[in-house]
């Protein structure tokens, strides 16, 4: 099988500089055919900078995007037919009803006419809205539109669908009922890229995940992989009073050998299976040097464990210290040209 044959995004040492700031540094990655690809990140990661590169609506500074065996470089008008496009804003126009909204759309798409209200008729089936079809979007609620806005990317059939943050803002029943429709939409042969801050979101659905911080690639691979990384068996948790805190990280790594990082106040360390003898001597120690353990246990890793093992920050506090690239990279929606 030839590279073009087994992959539907190519992407080499990529980079994207708005002015003196570089919001992308030379990332790199492939996303095989009919796989969920997951990019993970906080805000101001270059994860909404990439995609619009992708999608056409920013050209690189350098590199080289390959969509489909056909370079965005050459043929961008091409590759925009094999693309769906979500972003995490809802946007439908909240005046007209469900049915209007997607026959607006297909018109963008330049879809025949003869073809448009089947369709939309479909479209409306696979949204679970076909009872809601006449009625004004702007009454539906957040999962509803999101759905609405979901079968809108898919209505020219793309071989690929970009989703850019898919679920953000939407309650647990919507979000889990949103990664649902992504799983029967990526069964049926559609590629899938997605952009999460949310952990569980990029466990639950992504076949491989690419890590990004700061414009580039720390890494990529499957949930597993990744959390091979943090460690080959468990991770210790020791949470302590803040004044105790680097007396008892010192204390880990000098008398039992461990790498300890510390998790918004929690300190945590690898510990391999064979070393779980180690837990009571570290109680023991612990009660010796009479250091107020508020909890003490060991848990399999996650992928928070591994964001902070690439990074140094939990997702959430990278998230909230981060806030740049939106207002840079925005740009308009995405339809045929």
């Amino acid at each position: 099988m030839s590279s073009n044959e087994q992959y539907s995004v190519e992407i080499s040492d990529l980079k994207k500089r708005f002015g003196d700031f570089e919001a992308v540094k030379g990332i790199s990655f492939k996303i095989k055919k009919g796989e969920i690809f997951g990019i993970l990140g906080p805000n101001g990661a270059g994860k909404t900078t990439t995609l619009n590169m992708i999608l056409g609506l920013l050209k690189p500074t350098g590199g080289k995007i390959i969509i489909e065996g056909i370079d965005n470089a050459e043929d961008g008008e091409e590759i925009k037919s094999m693309i769906g496009f979500m972003t995490q804003e809802t946007v439908v126009d909240s005046y007209l009803t469900a049915r209007e909204n997607l026959r607006i759309f297909a018109r963008l798409y330049h879809i025949p006419e003869e073809r448009i209200e089947q369709k939309v008729g479909h479209a409306l089936q696979e949204a679970n809205l076909t009872s809601f079809g006449d009625v004004a979007a702007g009454t539906f609620s957040g999962g509803m539109q999101r759905r609405l806005n979901l079968v809108k990317s898919m209505i020219q059939e793309p071989k690929i669908l970009i989703l850019d943050e898919p679920t953000t803002g939407l309650d647990i029943q919507s979000r889990v009922g949103m990664w649902q429709e992504i799983k029967r939409l990526n069964k049926a042969g559609i590629t899938v890229i997605l952009t999460t801050q949310y952990l569980e979101e990029a466990d639950q659905l992504c076949d491989r995940i690419a890590v990004i911080d700061h414009g580039k690639v720390m890494a990529i691979g499957t949930a597993s992989e990744l959390k091979r990384l943090v460690a080959k068996g468990n991770l210790l948790s020791i949470k302590v009073d803040e004044d105790d805190v680097l007396k008892v990280t010192k204390m880990l790594k000098s008398k039992f050998g461990l790498e300890v990082q510390n998790k918004e106040g929690t300190l945590v360390a690898p510990i391999e299976d064979k070393q779980l003898d180690k837990l009571i001597k570290i109680s023991e120690e612990l009660k010796k040097e009479k250091v107020n353990v508020q909890t003490i246990g060991i848990h399999l890793p996650t992928m928070d464990d591994v964001f902070i093992k690439l990074t140094g920050a939990s997702i959430r506090d990278a998230t909230g210290a981060q806030q740049g690239e939106k207002n840079i990279t925005k740009v308009g929606g995405f339809g045929r040209r």
